[in-house]
């Protein structure tokens, strides 16, 4: 079975970002909301889907653990100061 599909996986590692990219941003949404990545929001959520902006692939919105939501603009958030502090795990 695929780590990707595996509703068990944990990370064997984590590094922190080093540069803004569209992975660097969504991850940096979904870790404000409570979460370590897509793959643990999908657990979580069981299974919810995504909502991204079509134009930049950006996570448009996000449910929290107590069941509020983040909103996220089309534009990027995670500002340069704030990209050493998202994590990235590999599994």
């Amino acid at each position: 079975m695929s780590c990707a599909i595996d509703n068990n996986s944990k990370p064997k590692s984590m590094s922190r970002a080093k540069g803004w990219t569209t992975e660097v941003e969504n991850l940096f949404r979904f870790q404000q909301a409570g979460y370590r990545d897509e793959l643990e929001y999908i657990q979580v959520k069981q299974g919810a889907l995504i909502d991204k902006w079509p134009e930049t692939g950006f996570v448009k919105k996000l449910q929290r653990r107590d069941n509020t939501f983040y909103y996220y603009s089309r534009k990027r958030e995670c500002l340069d100061r704030d990209v050493q502090k998202v994590k990235v795990y590999a599994y």
